[in-house]
């Protein structure tokens, strides 16, 4: 059966560790579908908000543009293509990723500890949720580290102690039997050490999440298989995967270093980077059948970014770094809410 240990534990060395899940090379898109995946008008706000950083840098040279959990290079591909030769000559592409990365002229990093100094744009999509962590389960005598072995067979070992009794106590004090907790601290110094990278720039992860007030009671750790959700084990037969606490996140953030923030929903942010899922005026079809039907699939392609039910509800935490954020100020704040599944197929 193989020794049962805590969850970050496992869960490390079955995605990174030798042999692990991402450690032999497995590609992301092969087993769980992201917004990049799913249209290029993602791509496309994603470049509209770096010419916004762009602006507010003052055009530097070279400009960052960083992703972190790079896939195989598809969003960084996407923008430059899309960037056109001035702006496009000055980007400096990064990729922070365990596996392979096939993208010419881009400098590609296993870790965020080997990035340079960054001047632009960092974005971590669906990134934090793939961190490591610990899980911590209530019970009569206190709240108890959950052990688990690589059958995925699960046990209670002692009590939280130190840095993650204090993160529980502040970000998910568990009071009632039975009920889990995921000990974010992991994501937390995950994303200090992403954002203490900057030297001016905006920082972006984007995440399914949950906020204090809103924690799910039994958690959200899961795994993917080849599009498919499945039990989360911790053998290297899957992706593991949990949502994230991104308000402990956002704090983290500041304490690095952080100078603003803006914490909504992917419908609220694509928006206000100019996504829009309105169709067509149907008299298009009758002047330019050909636009018109371009026009039906950047919409269809727009209302899945947009859909709370879907995409639309990942958190969208923008942070800055020694500029202002270049987004309207939230007329009413979204909170980001808890989708169905923390993945699509």
């Amino acid at each position: 059966m193989g020794v049962a240990r805590p969850w970050r534990e496992a869960w490390a060395a079955a995605l990174y560790g030798p042999g692990g899940f991402y450690a032999r090379g497995e590609a992301p898109a092969a087993h769980f579908r992201t917004s990049v995946h799913a249209s290029p008008l993602f791509a496309g706000a994603v470049l509209e908000l770096l010419r916004r950083v762009d602006r507010a840098l003052d055009h530097p040279d070279p400009l960052d543009l960083v992703d972190v959990g790079a896939g195989r290079g598809e969003l960084l591909a996407a923008v430059r293509a899309a960037a056109g030769p001035g702006l496009a000559a000055r980007l400096r592409l990064t990729a922070v990723e365990v596996g392979p990365v096939d993208l010419p002229g881009a400098t590609v990093v296993r870790e965020v500890a080997g990035l340079p100094t960054v001047t632009g744009l960092l974005v971590a999509n669906e990134w934090l949720d793939d961190v490591p962590l610990d899980v911590v389960e209530q019970t009569a005598d206190g709240p108890r580290v959950v052990l688990v072995a690589p059958t995925g067979a699960e046990s209670m070992g002692g009590p939280p102690a130190g840095a993650d009794a204090a993160w529980l106590e502040r970000w998910w004090p568990l009071t009632e039997v039975g009920r889990r907790a995921e000990v974010g601290r992991s994501r937390d110094e995950a994303w200090a050490a992403a954002v203490g990278r900057l030297a001016r720039g905006v920082a972006v992860a984007v995440d399914y999440g949950h906020e204090a007030g809103r924690r799910p009671p039994d958690g959200t750790l899961t795994g993917f298989r080849a599009g498919h959700q499945v039990q989360p084990v911790p053998d290297g037969s899957c992706d593991l995967t949990a949502h994230v606490a991104l308000d402990a996140v956002a704090a983290a953030g500041v304490a690095a270093g952080a100078t603003e923030t803006r914490l909504d929903d992917q419908r609220a942010a694509l928006a206000a980077l100019g996504v829009d899922g309105r169709r067509p005026p149907h008299a298009l079809s009758r002047t330019d059948p050909a636009a018109y039907l371009r026009g039906l699939q950047r919409a269809g392609e727009a209302a899945e970014l947009l859909d709370r039910g879907g995409l639309g509800a990942f958190g969208w935490l923008v942070q800055g770094v020694g500029v202002p954020l270049p987004f309207p100020p939230l007329a009413t704040r979204a909170r980001v809410r808890r989708p169905p599944a923390p993945r699509s197929g």
